[in-house]
């Protein structure tokens, strides 16, 4: 047999092995898919490209209401009602996020860049979290659950975290007791 006829012989058999052999991997429950597995490699940054770029194409430039008391307030209300349970209040955790996979970030916590929840982030791109969710993340879409004045409240609301909210809003994400 000629080398030609060799390499192409491998080559039909790379197509069909290669793919047989990914889904046997598969269909035996082989890949991390608990929480408490260890995540492939890349695993991240497969998921976090595409939706960083994605939200840059779609989210909004600005709010079309304003951070007015009564917004912000009925925000906290949506926080308290939609968002508590998997990201927390001011100073209490969730356990429930505490224990998803990739965990649910705490809204009303200082991260890494010293930043309080997402308030480091447009508001644009916390309305479009909310509005269409995140695959693979937990993070529910809240298109149908909320009017979209409602996301923007509850945008709003996390893009001023880090800055002194009215005391009603205050007292309902933990902020003032």
């Amino acid at each position: 047999m000629s080398r030609t006829r060799v390499a192409v012989l491998f080559f039909i058999l790379g197509l069909i092995v290669l793919p047989l052999a990914v889904y046997v991997y598969f269909a035996l429950g082989s890949p991390p898919v608990a929480v408490a597995d260890t995540p492939f490699p890349f695993e991240d940054r497969v998921v976090r490209v595409p939706l960083q770029a994605r939200i840059r194409r779609e989210m909004p430039d600005s709010a079309p209401i304003q951070p007015t008391d009564e917004n912000l307030n009925t925000g906290a209300q949506i926080y308290q009602d939609k968002c508590e349970i998997c990201h927390g209040i001011a100073g209490e955790s969730s356990e429930i996020g505490g224990r998803m996979f990739p965990r649910a970030p705490e809204l009303f916590a200082k991260h890494g860049k010293g930043a309080v929840g997402v308030s480091d982030d447009p508001v644009g791109e916390t309305y479009w979290k909310v509005k269409n969710g995140i695959r693979l993340t937990g993070m529910p879409s809240y298109e149908k659950a909320l009017t979209d004045t409602q996301i923007w409240q509850v945008s709003l609301l996390l893009s001023r975290a880090d800055k002194p909210l009215p005391a009603e809003a205050a007292r309902t994400v933990g902020l003032a007791h």
